[in-house]
């Protein structure tokens, strides 16, 4: 039986090679993205920077702790409070202790109009904690004096400079007394340490040097307060989480990358062995003819499958390690994943696509070698070339079976949770389950679709455009072989395309319906809070409505077993209505008050009077009644309570309405006025939703296409083979027509024009598939109250039917050449 495969493999090479190829591009892309998928596991395992030279650091441990009946339940505070001043004095008597003190210290630059080189500011005796020291001059020792990190990409600092440097305390001149080689985690400015203490009086963390159990006993259990030491001490460094937070989208995107690569590859693999099995019915017919039993024939067809599956495994997982340090390069290069992103040691990725590419071979094998078994002797007498049984009863129970879950699992989720819907989970996987049911109806669709695509030409003079027709109907295998890759590409691109197009417009619509201030104020560096400076300047703006509002949290405790965070604004409800407008589906906002808060229909409780215990940025609990409830929406309609809830929350947002009969270029003015050294960026509503405002995103848009592109290499590859293997074998077809007085060229648009028929019958399919989803993805927005357009991505759709049909052109015309270059006399009477 293995002598029989391997001979069957040598003598029809051709039909093999594109399975061969498609999977070899398969498993290699599986591979590639499995191995850059497990270097997103685990961060690169850093030790602490900040205060990598401290024996013990203070601060508060940032976590909000509350009992449940099922254990202690812990959640990220949003605004950690600081070392209480009595606490730091406390522990000085543990021994010498140091305070640290952060806060924004801009220099700016000297050229008006250009932007601060953003830096933080600290108390030059903490500096040892790191440790910095000095390069270059001394500590400072007046109020004045600074020593700044070199070595960044900003201005070369020199002692002796004179700077202007903003702090939260105004903008002054500063002289640079001294430089400290830059350590990379932070650009620094030090200040003596009376004048940190001026700038910033909270202490942010707390230096001892002392034993740590001391300390621990000194500030006992309840105080809020961690002990860190040795690697703990990592937490107390600014953003210490950032590197898993940067690898939490890579893994994302590789891992929706690696599932569409699998589910791409398995359905072009299937669809080309299945469609090589069926072309081969003359030959199984004369095995049984021989005396074969279908129990051989089958077995001959998995063999061959498992030989070529093995093979192109093996090939494609050489590839794919080759090409795993390629993509992790255009990875970093395009900015999906950062700059220190490097591939690990493990070698499973590599195991694990080798056993996914024979798995995948065997499985496409399973299906077609029964076809194969239930081969008859009288196949080997056959010769109409019109496909006949192209549907059993077993594709027909699959493929209603399919649809229906592709439809109704939708269905269900728009009447139980649409908001499910829009997670990219759902709209990643989605599209898949109505592609495959779609595929496995393609030999029923295609005579309908590939008439209705064809009735135009078949009217035109010439015989050309009746010959596509009904060659597409009569060679629906064929036709459906090509239409299948289309069909998935198609459908893919359109849909995901589509689909986050359609979210961001839904979101920009949000946000350009409830924000209707005339400007909008922010500060100049993201997270910062606004200078407090400019709040005394636009306190009162005569003709004018000033909203100013704080970005904070609050924590709720669902169903007695998690605790839940959502993002919040605390508002003035008396001047919130002025310049927003926000989807309110029950309540008033005019209710909010200082016991009130105003919650989204994602709340376990939404009912409009009833009391819900939160706990505040700082970790403090509230009671507090459910004033007003908002529409779900996209995700962005947020939490609303007031100032007095903020948690410690500084205003990070001003938003100003022209009043009634006020000067519009008047307020614009004082606002200029008032922004003036302060690093705050003041907009008019038009530029803060062009630039601020939720839209697209370049690196979801650069992620989306690498996942397209690796979808569309291994569809481009099953397209090209499926064409090559059926005009190949259709040589006696064209040398009838010769026969029959058609030229060569005439021939050779036939083909081709065969070749852009069954593409656009592939395209009309997945348009149909795309449009589906889109569909369910409109409806689920209306249904969380969120009116917008659906985006459909014209140009991608373009582009890829373009492609596809300039593919398929020359995949059909280059075996024609080949064919028509034997006599056709010769090639009419040959043997199969």
């Amino acid at each position: 039986m293995l002598m029989l495969a391997l001979r069957g493999i040598r003598l029809r090479w051709v039909t093999f090679v594109g399975s061969f190829l498609a999977l070899v591009l398969g498993v290699g892309l599986i591979a590639a993205t499995g191995l850059a998928l497990a270097a997103t596991f685990d961060a690169p395992e850093r030790g602490p920077e900040r205060f990598a030279a401290a024996p013990v650091v203070v601060r508060a441990d940032g976590l909000l702790r509350v009992d449940t009946p099922t254990g202690t339940r812990t959640a990220p505070l949003d605004r950690p409070g600081p070392v209480p001043p009595g606490l730091a004095a406390q522990l000085a008597a543990l021994g010498r202790t140091v305070e640290d003190r952060s806060f924004p210290a801009d220099i700016m630059d000297p050229h008006p109009g250009q932007d601060a080189e953003a830096r933080v500011g600290h108390p030059w005796s903490v500096g040892a904690a790191a440790p910095y020291r000095l390069a270059t001059g001394r500590a400072p020792a007046a109020p004045g004096d600074v020593v700044v990190t070199t070595g960044t990409g900003g201005p070369r600092l020199r002692t002796g400079d004179r700077i202007r440097v903003r702090t939260p305390a105004g903008s002054e001149a500063r002289t640079v007394v001294g430089t400290v080689a830059g350590r990379g985690f932070e650009d620094a400015v030090f200040f003596t340490d009376d004048e940190a203490a001026r700038i910033s009086p909270d202490i942010d963390a707390l230096v001892v040097h002392a034993d740590a159990t001391a300390v621990r006993d000194a500030l006992g259990r309840d105080s809020g307060m961690g002990v860190l030491t040795g690697h703990d001490r990592r937490r107390a460094d600014p953003d210490p989480d950032r590197d898993a937070r940067a690898l939490v989208s890579v893994n994302a995107l590789l891992g929706t990358a690696a599932g569409i690569t699998l589910f791409v590859s398995a359905a072009v693999v299937a669809s080309t062995f299945s469609y090589a099995v069926a072309g081969r019915r003359r030959e199984f017919g004369l095995l049984r003819t021989a005396g074969a039993t279908p129990g051989q024939i089958r077995r001959t067809v998995l063999a061959e499958s498992v030989l070529v599956g093995v093979a192109a495994s093996a090939a494609g997982t050489l590839l794919g390690a080759g090409g795993a340090p390629l993509l992790v390069r255009r990875m970093t290069e395009a900015g999906l994943a950062p700059s220190w992103f490097a591939l690990g040691e493990p070698s499973w990725p590599l195991h694990t696509a080798f056993g996914t590419g024979v798995s995948v071979a065997t499985a496409a094998a399973l299906v077609s070698c029964h076809r194969a078994g239930r081969t008859a002797p009288t196949e080997a007498l056959r010769e109409a070339a019109v496909d006949s049984r192209v549907m059993p009863v077993s594709r027909w129970a699959a493929a209603v079976l399919v649809l229906l879950l592709g439809l109704g699992l939708p269905a269900l989720a728009l009447a139980t949770d649409p908001g499910d819907l829009l997670g990219r989970k759902s709209y990643v996987t989605r599209p898949m389950i109505l592609i495959v049911g779609c595929a496995l109806l393609a030999p029923v669709l295609v005579r309908p679709v590939g008439r209705l695509l064809t009735w135009l030409p078949a009217r035109l003079p010439g015989a050309t455009g009746v010959l596509v027709r009904e060659n597409t109907a009569a060679g629906v295998r064929r036709t459906a072989a090509v239409a299948a890759p289309v069909l998935i590409t198609v459908a893919l691109a359109v849909s995901l395309t589509g689909t986050v197009g359609t979210l961001e417009e839904a979101r920009a619509t949000e946000a350009r319906t409830a924000t209707t201030a005339d400007f909008v104020v922010t500060p100049g560096q993201e997270g910062r809070p606004l200078a407090p400076a400019f709040l005394e300047r636009v306190r009162d703006i005569d003709g004018a409505v000033v909203s100013a509002s704080r970005s904070t949290a609050v924590t709720v405790l669902e169903e007695d077993t998690a605790l839940v965070s959502s993002e919040a604004r605390a508002v003035d409800p008396a001047r919130l209505a002025a310049v927003a407008k926000l989807p309110v589906t029950a309540g008033r906002l005019a209710d909010l008050d200082d016991d009130g808060i105003v919650v989204n229909e994602e709340w376990l409780t939404t009912r409009v009077g009833d009391r819900v215990t939160v706990w505040l940025g700082d970790g403090s609990e509230r009671s507090l009644r459910i004033a007003a409830v908002l529409a779900t929406g996209t995700g962005d309609n947020g939490v609303y309570v007031t100032p007095r809830n903020a948690g410690g929350a500084d205003v990070d947002r001003i938003d100003v309405e022209v009043a009634p009969g006020g000067d519009r270029h008047a307020v614009a003015a004082a606002l200029d006025t008032a922004a003036a050294d302060t690093g705050t960026r003041v907009a008019t509503r038009a530029e803060w939703l062009a630039t601020a405002a939720p839209g697209p995103d370049d690196h979801t848009r650069t992620g989306l296409r690498m996942i397209l592109g690796i979808a569309l290499l291994s569809t481009a590859t099953a397209l090209a083979n499926t064409l090559v293997m059926a005009t190949s074998g259709r040589g006696r077809d064209l040398a009838v027509l010769r026969l029959a007085g058609a030229t060569v060229p005439q021939v050779l648009r036939l083909v081709v024009a065969e070749a852009v028929a069954a593409v656009g019958v592939g395209a009309l399919l997945g348009g149909a598939v795309a449009a589906v989803n889109l569909l369910v993805v409109w409806c689920a927005l209306a249904l969380l109250g969120v009116t917008s357009a659906v985006v459909v991505p014209w140009a991608v759709l373009g582009l890829v039917v373009a492609a596809a049909a300039l593919l398929a052109a020359g995949s059909a015309v280059l075996p024609a050449l080949s064919a028509l270059r034997t006599r056709p006399v010769e090639l009419a009477g040959s043997r199969e």
